[in-house]
């Protein structure tokens, strides 16, 4: 069965070793902050340091791992239809708000929405953190320097993530202007318990 997130809010859940994740851009262009903590213990979290560090690319796509600040496995992508993913910009927040978008609404962002969700789950806000941002469009230029584009993903691309360990997820769909060019979608979200 698929759940909906509305924009910009956020949500959070077990998934159990061997369980299977799908992640869903029903409309196109939104992007979907994610992470990953142990089940067994909130201090051990989803590493971008790690996971670009073990699997020796930025471009994580079909066959990478996504590994925790304690150097284990915690997700394998297993299919992915979209053209990007980012993971080197952490969640926005009322702070990214008041720094790139001055002038405008400002919002809690993702970080303050997997704050929520997951405070449950004995995880604070200071404990984010960086996400691993499905469908965001982030290049690096040639100088180094940072560009966030809108998402390039159509309606019904996806990406899949088998668990390797238990875990409580935290999903967004995300808040921020830039990256999602300017407008804000639901997200869609299932969960294939493993046999």
């Amino acid at each position: 069965m698929t759940e909906r997130i509305a924009p910009r809010t956020g949500t959070a859940f077990r998934l159990g070793k061997g369980d299977t994740l799908t992640v869903i851009d029903p409309e196109g262009g939104q992007v979907s902050d994610m992470l990953a903590i142990a089940a067994d213990e909130p201090g051990e979290v989803l590493s971008n340091g790690r996971t670009f560090d073990y699997e020796e690319t930025l471009r994580l796509t079909t066959g990478a791992r996504l590994w925790s600040n304690r150097s284990r496995v915690m997700l394998t992508i297993v299919e992915d239809t979209a053209p990007h993913h980012d993971f080197l910009l952490t969640p926005c927040s009322h702070e990214t708000f008041e720094h790139f978008y001055p002038g405008k609404p400002r919002h809690q962002g993702c970080q303050g929405n997997l704050a929520a969700a997951l405070l449950p789950y004995g995880v604070g806000h200071d404990q984010i953190p960086t996400a691993f941002n499905i469908f965001m469009n982030v290049q690096v230029g040639s100088d180094g320097n940072l560009s966030v584009l809108p998402p390039q993903t159509r309606p019904g691309m996806l990406i899949r993530l088998k668990a390797e360990m238990d875990l409580v997820i935290g999903l967004t769909a995300c808040s921020a202007y830039a990256s999602n060019g300017g407008t804000f979608k639901p997200i869609d979200f299932a969960i294939e318990r493993g046999r």
